[in-house]
């Protein structure tokens, strides 16, 4: 078996679904024989507190960088100040916690055959590159967004110098990566796209704990505390950032501000929260629940509160990722609501499985209409979310997945042998 260390932006206990994929895969990989070291940051997205009672950080270079055990592997947190608004910071923080992580994988006793690295952001792949020169060994970049395209698309990066510098720095990364796993089909076509070679491309898509998301009764003590169990409910859960597009949700609640019986909940925390706030009580909604991020252990029921789920992409985005919460919803055996340009990866996922229904991103009136339909037909809808289930227990299951890297890694380790 391989040693592979994990230099990840976010790991558990933070609370958001890269953090809780990696650390799923960290588990999985020990539990074949691999040892897995983590270089992550310090928990800077949500607060969890009953994460972080089960894996509280210890000094190790004072404050700079913090230690913890995640069920018997070894993890280093570089300090990273929490999420704010700030692009500007947000970079300055980034290249404080590559500074950071890249010394202390230089430094450490640890000794790897293959490192992962999963984006964003796109800076990392250098830190996995100095390290595996270092270390002489190679490093796999695990692209769950494709950057800079996400940043330009949504129109965040206009400087044409700053964008071909981006460019640039992704072509370096792609070519001294020994492997880029890509988690869906388009994103791989992409990437062939920029000029990558083939043999270099593994679609390997995300996964979810079958176990720890399943379907629960909507009559659960999160829909009760709420008072949300004798409601059709539409939820969201995750991010509320500019490519989630979820203004759009909020006018669909207005659209459907009369109808009697459809109640909106939106979780979670971001740069745009304030503003969605702000627009519903502009708006004077009496159907739309806003709450702060939930606890991992929490979302199982969270999920079981939703009628249905709204996933949603911002225009022009859906080439450049898929949210991973889809899976974590179907296995809840909940049908999905996708927001998102036609035929993107999670259109077809969701369309091949016939677990919901897709809408043209930031079309506020079809998603609207959508959402009548499925209040109208709420036994069909029932039996979509029973096929979402079985679609993610025959494809998407953290064993299956888990495999495909362990492969991947176990690949490479030879290649290296040799």
């Amino acid at each position: 078996m391989a040693n592979v260390l994990i230099l990840s932006l976010v790991f558990r206990p933070d609370n958001v679904s890269t953090a809780q994929i990696m650390g799923d895969l960290a588990v999985d990989l020990k539990a074949r024989g691999h040892n897995v070291f983590v270089i992550t940051t310090t928990p800077h997205f949500n607060e969890d507190a009953e994460a972080m009672a089960g894996q509280p950080l210890h000094a190790y270079w004072g404050k700079l960088l913090q230690r913890s055990d995640y069920c018997g592997m070894e993890v280093l947190h570089a300090w990273m100040p929490r999420k704010g608004k700030s692009t500007l910071l947000r970079i300055i923080a980034w290249l404080g916690f590559h500074v950071i992580s890249t010394i202390a994988g230089l430094v450490t006793r640890f000794k790897p055959d293959v490192i992962l690295a999963p984006s964003p952001p796109l800076t990392i792949g250098v830190s996995a590159w100095l390290l595996g020169l270092w270390h002489n060994c190679p490093f796999i970049y695990n692209v769950q967004e494709i950057y800079p395209d996400v940043a330009v698309n949504l129109g965040v990066i206009r400087s044409a110098f700053i964008i071909k510098s981006l460019q640039n720095l992704e072509r370096f990364v792609y070519t001294k990566a020994s492997a880029l796993a890509v988690i869906s089909e388009s994103m791989a076509n992409c990437i062939r796209a920029k000029g990558v070679p083939e043999e270099k491309i593994r679609v390997i898509p995300n996964f979810v704990d079958v176990k720890d998301f399943r379907p629960l009764s909507k009559d659960n003590e999160f829909s009760r505390r709420y008072n949300l169990q004798g409601k059709f409910v539409v939820s969201y859960a995750g991010n509320m950032g500019k490519p989630q597009g979820l203004s759009t949700l909020i006018e669909a609640a207005h659209l459907l501000r009369h109808e009697v019986g459809i109640h909106f909940l939106m979780m979670g925390d971001g740069s745009e929260r304030a503003s969605l706030i702000e627009q519903a009580q502009r708006l004077q909604l009496p159907n739309i629940t806003i709450l702060p991020y939930q606890p991992y252990s929490l979302m199982a029921e969270a999920y079981a509160t939703a009628d249905a789920s709204f996933v949603s992409q911002a225009p022009g985005t859906s080439s450049d990722g898929i949210p991973s919460k889809v899976y974590r919803i179907m296995a809840c055996a909940r049908p999905v609501i996708a927001c998102t340009d036609a035929g993107s990866d999670l259109a077809r996922l969701i369309i091949k499985a016939d677990a919901g229904v897709v809408v043209l991103s930031g079309d506020a009136k079809s998603l609207s209409a959508a959402i009548r339909q499925a209040f109208i037909q709420r036994d069909a809808w029932l039996a979509k979310g029973l096929k979402a289930r079985n679609a993610i227990l025959q494809d998407y299951s953290r064993p299956t997945i888990s495999t495909l890297y362990h492969e991947l890694i176990m690949e490479l380790q030879c290649k290296g042998n040799k």
